[in-house]
């Protein structure tokens, strides 16, 4: 009578019992996925194709590129999640959201570019290509999982995705001392930068027993004393990680020899991509894991976006005309000073409120653009001047008159002089976030160095429409008529140009971006 009454509660008891087979949001996914999956796709297909058909398998990921930033659209809505913990549909593993929209298409988009730019690069190189485009893609892949990664151990992953790639795209030129040397480099300073975010991470988890970002913000706030001093360091090793990425100072010192050894597509994706993941990361971290902890990192960002601007347009200043690959370091010195400006919205949400971030998407976009742009020029001059100095542009108008206008206005834009509105505006924008939360010192610290720049952009902007050297090969138009700007790169530059144009037209979506919240409330 017993075992025959229990029978009604045993039936009643798995109908009770929470789920834990979880629906996966394919659609959410799909950008990380397609990526990944055609990365493998061009890994086999080169098993199977000789290397004249190198040129098919980088036309196949830059049409995997562009169908994943494609699926972007049905996501427009920003409000879909996937992987959340039984129970608690708030933390999530990976979320949909604007902020992660807009820094995936930047990804996507910059990944696309650097494809184009690719195609031609890795045929002139002779570089292995299955190997190169599988490396790019899942690069790509990574850094598109990273802005929707909401707990601390897919940041990692997602983070390390991204990057160990790029140590080998870096020294992807094979016989090449400073290609070789660069990625050893970049290679040792990074990992030695992950090692102590992971330790930071543990200490994080030691204290607050949970690796979602929600659930350590929430814990963070009523952290027993004991555990205090142990979650206050975790807090600053989890940030050096990123800080690295970012190419902060002190943890710059790797950008220019790495970024002259690398082939140029791959300088400049880590100027833009590599940077949007270091960015990204330090966002998610500080703005929604860390809040508890603001009155730490957000001095500790101010500094250090102080010191990265000032350090990086000096060097910058200093790179002579003559200086063999003058051009690629000034980029390279160029891009560490923007990196400044970039931390300083972030910087200032410690002292305000978390939409301040906005303004350092705002900035990235078009930061991304530009600078994608000139290193698409830069690919193209090297084609008939390798030794990729400043002197070389010299009278670029009289030689390649529409790569010069083009080169001019993306210098431009990064100087944040007209027509380069949309540069102009991205300043204003990351200016008035420092005055809003009451850092007047940076904000003056950041216009003393917008003026120190304009030197050196202007220098670089007049050099290409001086007369050329008599008797050099830069004053012979013939022979650089004779060498065409190849498709692939013609297009890269045209994409860039024209996103460019489009931002400058409707600065109107800069100010959305750096006054709207990109993050659920």
């Amino acid at each position: 009578m017993t075992v025959l009454s229990a029978l009604p509660a045993l039936a009643a008891g798995p109908a009770q019992t929470p789920s834990l087979v979880q629906s996966v949001d394919w659609l959410a996914l799909a950008p990380v996925v397609i990526t990944a999956a055609v990365g493998l796709v061009v890994l086999v297909a080169a098993l199977f194709t000789g290397e004249e058909r190198g040129p098919l398998l980088g036309w196949i990921s830059v049409a995997g590129l562009a169908a994943a930033t494609l699926t972007l659209l049905p996501l427009r809505a920003g409000d879909r999640t996937t992987f959340c913990l039984t129970g608690e549909p708030d933390a999530c593993s990976y979320t949909a959201d604007h902020f992660t929209l807009v820094i995936q298409f930047l990804v996507l988009a910059g990944a696309l570019v650097t494809a184009l730019l690719s195609v031609t690069a890795v045929r002139d190189a002779r570089m292995p290509a299955g190997e190169y485009w599988f490396l790019l893609l899942s690069s790509a892949a990574g850094a598109a999982l990273l802005p929707a990664s909401r707990d601390l151990a897919t940041l990692i992953v997602a983070l390390e995705v991204a990057s160990l790639p790029a140590f080998a795209l870096v020294g992807m030129r094979r016989g090449d001392r400073l290609s070789s040397e660069a990625a050893l480099k970049f290679f040792l300073s990074s990992v030695t930068a992950t090692a102590v975010s992971l330790m930071g991470v543990s200490f994080v988890y030691a204290a607050t027993g949970s690796l979602h970002l929600t659930q350590v913000a929430d814990r963070l706030e009523h952290v027993p004393g004991q555990l205090d001093t142990l979650a206050m360091a975790g807090v600053a090793l989890t940030l050096v990680g990123f800080a690295f990425k970012t190419a902060a100072v002190p943890f710059h010192f790797w950008v220019p020899d790495t970024y002259v050894g690398a082939p140029l597509p791959i300088a400049g994706y880590l100027s833009v991509v590599g940077k949007a993941v270091g960015f990204t990361g330090l966002i998610l971290v500080t703005v929604i894991a860390f809040p508890a902890y603001s009155d730490i990192w957000g001095p500790a960002l101010a500094v250090l976006a102080a010191l990265t601007m000032t350090l990086g347009n000096a060097a910058a200043l200093r790179q002579s005309a003559d200086r063999v690959n003058g051009a690629v370091r000034l980029l390279a010195w160029s891009s560490v000073g923007q990196a400044g400006y970039l931390l300083v919205p972030i910087a200032a949400a410690a002292y305000s409120d978390r939409d301040q971030i906005g303004s350092t998407v705002a900035y990235a976009l078009m930061y991304a653009a530009v600078n994608l742009g000139a290193f698409a020029v830069a690919a193209l001059v090297a084609r008939t001047e390798p030794l990729q100095r400043l002197a070389d542009y010299r009278g670029l108008y009289a030689r390649r008159p529409l790569a010069a206008l083009s080169l001019a206005f993306f210098l431009l834009c990064l100087a944040g002089l007209p027509p380069g509105i949309i540069g102009l505006f991205a300043k204003v924008t990351v200016f008035q976030s420092a005055v809003d939360a009451g850092l007047g010192w940076l904000a003056v610290v950041m216009a003393v160095n917008v003026v120190i720049a304009l030197y050196y952009y202007l220098r670089w902007t007049a050099l290409l429409f001086r007369t050329p050297e008599e008797g050099g090969a830069a004053a012979d138009p013939a022979a650089a008529a004779r060498t065409r700007a190849p498709l692939p790169v013609a297009a890269a530059i045209v994409l860039t140009v024209v996103t460019a144009l489009v931002l400058s037209g409707a600065p109107q979506l800069v100010l959305r971006f750096a006054s709207g919240s990109l993050f659920p409330q």
